[in-house]
């Protein structure tokens, strides 16, 4: 099972990918243009893991983008970023994210929330 891993800030993306990477198969990109480049040279992530404040591409945009494209609207999104606002949280699930994390946050809940979507998925 392959995860995206989608943030600006490199040393958070490898502590997902380090936690992650036990399990599974982590890729990153630093921002969601990236992100979308790598999607449409054809690989298909199992899940996408973004951060919201980012730049070229926020993760506002990416989410839209990937649930727009027929291709990629199947893959669960978490998004993890240190934004705790309520209306943060209901844009992104309105755009189609499947869960939502603050930073700081817990690897370990991290990791059973990612498990959980993948199972349903």
């Amino acid at each position: 099972m392959k995860i995206l891993v989608v943030d600006d800030k490199q040393s958070l993306s490898e502590l997902v990918a380090q936690f992650l990477g036990q399990s599974y198969q982590v890729t990153t990109m630093e921002n969601g243009l990236a992100a979308m480049t790598w999607l449409h040279e054809g690989n298909l992530p199992d899940l996408i893991i973004t951060d919201l404040e980012m730049p070229e591409m926020d993760g506002f945009e990416l989410i839209k983008r990937i649930k727009e494209t027929g291709l990629f609207s199947d893959i669960p999104i978490i998004v993890l970023s240190c934004r705790d606002s309520s209306t943060d949280r209901v844009e992104c699930l309105r755009l189609g994210a499947d869960d939502y994390m603050v930073k700081p946050f817990n690897p370990e809940e991290l990791l059973i929330r990612v498990d959980k979507l993948l199972i349903r998925s």
